[in-house]
Parts: structure tokens; sequence; C-alpha cells
């Protein structure tokens, strides 16, 4: 599963354009959005859609992804229970 943190890490930093950050800046545990790494709703959608482009994973909620991306951890975890891809 460390390797499907580090690619989480490596692809959120490429899908979400964040320059200024590199893979050793985000910890397993850390929060994506608030204080942690400080996403919002408009990176959210961009994780829904990663999510299905790379893993196969299509949410039927969007509430759905407020519990899946708290951490790079939690999002690993749910992709290894139930990526198509």
């Amino acid at each position: 599963m460390a390797d499907l943190q580090l690619e989480l890490k490596e692809k959120i930093i490429e899908q979400l354009s964040l320059e200024d950050i590199e893979v050793s800046d985000i910890d397993d545990n850390d929060p994506l959005f608030g204080d942690g790494l400080g996403l919002d709703s408009i990176d959210a959608l961009e994780l829904i859609v990663l999510l299905e482009k790379d893993y196969g994973i299509k949410l039927k909620d969007p509430k759905e992804g407020k519990a899946i991306f708290e951490s790079i951890g939690v999002m690993a975890a749910y992709i290894e229970n139930n990526r198509t891809k």
C-alpha cells in the first residue's frame, strides 16, 4: 500500500498543479482539506475524476468524497478495496 500512497501523492500534485509541494511534504495521515494540504471543493471534483479515470472508481454520491479524501492513507485504503483498474 506504500507504493499506492506514493503514487497518489504524485498524481495529486500533478493533477492539481501543486507546484510548491513535494511528495515528501505530504504525510500519509495529513488532512487533504482545511489545515492540512489546503485543498478546496474544486480540488475535490478533480480527485473524483482521478479516481474514476485512474482506478475505475465511480462515486455515486459526491458526499462520499468527504470521508474518502480525509487523507492519503484513507484514500489509498479505499482504492485498494474498490478499484476496478
